[in-house]
């Protein structure tokens, strides 16, 4: 802050959609104070099969232990230093970091607050994403969680700690080849000369 003052960054963010469920900034954030955000998020949203995270003492602590036996959500650290097990939300912060904090001189805390909702808000509603056949999340999960079996269906394909694809061969837009074995040239087939 301009006065000197530090403030932390609780971010929140929906894998599947890509939507910033919640940026909380508070001078220091407990593991007590994560479990409150979370239990207003499920109160929305609804529960998710598992939190994935990494290890900082707030998501450590003895009330998030609790706070997950008690609500039934798994919850996945990944390994200290491992931030790509953790992509999304690192290439969320790092454009929250290089469009805001590198930008904006907050004032008080009750400023950086207000600035970090217009930044979410503008992030959730106005900026397409091109994993998300160049929809913004919001109207990504507006069609996503329509019919209400559709999202059922997805969240029990979600078995393992690795996410499934959540679209449909249809709906993918990549140039890239959709296989992982070499060109043919490369295996010695009809292409080589």
């Amino acid at each position: 802050m301009t006065d000197g003052g530090r403030f932390r960054i609780l971010a929140v963010v929906d894998d599947c959609t890509r939507e910033c469920l919640a940026l909380v900034a508070d001078i220091s954030i407990s593991g007590t104070r994560v479990a409150r955000e979370l239990d207003r998020i499920i109160a929305v949203r609804g529960r998710p099969k598992t939190i994935v995270s990494d290890n900082g003492t707030e998501l450590t602590s003895v009330a998030i232990l609790a706070w997950s036996d008690r609500e039934q959500v798994g919850w996945h650290y990944i390994a200290p230093g491992k931030s790509v097990q953790n992509a999304f939300v690192e290439s969320f912060c790092g454009r929250l970091r290089d469009e805001l904090f590198n930008e904006t001189l907050f004032g008080s805390l009750p400023h950086a607050r207000a600035v970090l909702e217009n930044w979410r808000c503008d992030y959730n509603t106005k900026r397409p994403h091109s994993s998300l056949g160049w929809q913004t999340p919001l109207a990504f999960a507006a069609n996503w969680h329509g019919p209400s079996a559709q999202w059922d269906r997805a969240l029990s394909r979600f078995e393992s700690l690795a996410p499934c694809p959540i679209a449909s061969d249809a709906q993918i837009t990549s140039n890239q080849p959709m296989t992982l074995l070499p060109p043919a040239e490369k295996r010695g087939g009809a292409g080589q000369r």
